[in-house]
C-alpha cells in the first residue's frame, strides 16, 4: 500500500490493508469520501472493509473504489416512515393469492437484476460483473441476503443487504412491479425491528431514501454504533416470518399469516 495524507489518495496493493478511514478524501475534493482505489475484491476483503464502515463503489473500466462518506446515510428503524398508501399496498399484497414475500430464495437473482434493471436518470451501473460475482459469493458464506417480492411464481422486486451481527447495510433494490421494492424495504425494516437490528446503514444520500426516514449522521458516529453492532449477535437467522410485520403496526388477520 502507498501511504497517503489527508487529501492524497490510496494506491491499495493486494495484500495491503485498507487505509484509516481519516484519510477518506475530504468535502473540498473532486470525490468526498473516497478512500483507496485499487487491489482485490474478494470476500475477505469485504469482510474487512465493511467492518470499517468501507464499501465499494466504481464503474466498468474503473479500479475498485472504495467509499467512506462523511456524513454517512442511515435509516433507524424506529424511523421508518411509511405512507398510508403504501401500508394498504403491503396489506392487499399479504392478502392477495400468488404473492410472496421470501427470503433468501434467489439472492444471485436479486443482485442481477439490481444490475440490470434500468433506473430513470441513470445510465450504467455500479454492479459490475466482479461486484455481482463477490456479493454472489459472500451470499454463499452467509453474510449477503435478499428480500424477495414473487407473483404468481415471477420475481417482481426486492433488495439484497449485508449483515454482519446486528448490522444491516442496505445495498440496492428493483423493481418491475409498482411498489415492489418499496415492499421489500417493509419487510427488511420489519425483520430488523422483530431482531434488535438498530440502524440500516443507507451509505450514500437520496432523496428516495430521504422519504422513507433516512437521515445522514456524523461517520464518527456510525463507525461508533459499526463497532458495536458487528460484535453482537443476531437472536435468529434472516427468514421470513409474518409476525414481523406486527413490528410497523401491520399485524395480520391470523387467516392471512403465512
Amino acid at each position: 500500500m502507498t501511504a497517503a495524507a489527508p487529501g492524497f489518495l490510496t494506491w491499495l496493493e493486494d495484500d495491503a490493508p485498507l487505509p484509516p478511514t481519516r484519510l477518506a478524501l475530504g468535502p473540498g475534493s473532486d470525490a468526498p469520501g473516497l478512500v483507496a482505489a485499487g487491489g482485490r475484491l474478494d470476500v475477505a476483503r469485504l469482510e474487512e472493509a465493511y467492518r470499517r464502515g468501507i464499501f465499494p463503489w466504481y464503474g466498468p473500466g474503473q479500479p475498485v473504489l472504495w467509499w467512506s462518506p462523511d456524513p454517512r446515510m442511515v435509516l433507524p428503524v424506529t424511523e421508518f416512515r411509511i405512507a398510508p398508501s403504501l401500508r394498504k399496498t403491503i396489506r392487499r399484497f399479504l392478502r392477495t393469492p400468488g404473492s410472496e414475500l421470501r427470503f433468501d430464495s434467489a439472492c444471485r437473482a436479486v443482485i442481477e437484476a439490481c444490475a440490470t434493471t434500468p433506473r430513470p436518470g441513470q445510465e450504467g451501473t455500479w454492479i459490475v460483473p466482479t461486484v455481482a460475482d463477490a456479493y454472489a459469493r459472500w451470499h454463499e458464506r452467509g453474510a449477503v441476503h435478499s428480500v424477495e417480492t414473487w407473483v404468481d411464481g415471477q420475481l417482481v422486486g426486492g433488495l439484497y443487504f449485508v449483515a454482519i451481527g446486528r448490522m444491516v447495510f442496505g445495498e440496492s433494490m428493483f423493481a418491475r412491479h409498482a411498489d415492489a421494492s418499496k415492499i421489500a424495504l417493509a419487510a427488511l425494516v420489519a425483520a430488523c425491528r422483530a431482531r434488535g437490528v438498530a440502524v440500516v446503514d443507507c451509505q450514500q444520500n437520496t432523496a428516495h431514501l430521504a422519504r422513507f426516514g433516512a437521515r445522514e449522521i456524523p461517520r464518527d458516529d456510525f463507525e461508533r454504533h459499526l463497532t458495536r453492532a458487528t460484535r453482537e449477535a443476531l437472536p435468529r437467522p434472516w427468514s421470513y416470518d409474518s409476525s414481523a410485520w406486527a413490528t410497523l403496526g401491520l399485524a395480520l388477520d391470523p387467516d392471512h399469516a403465512a
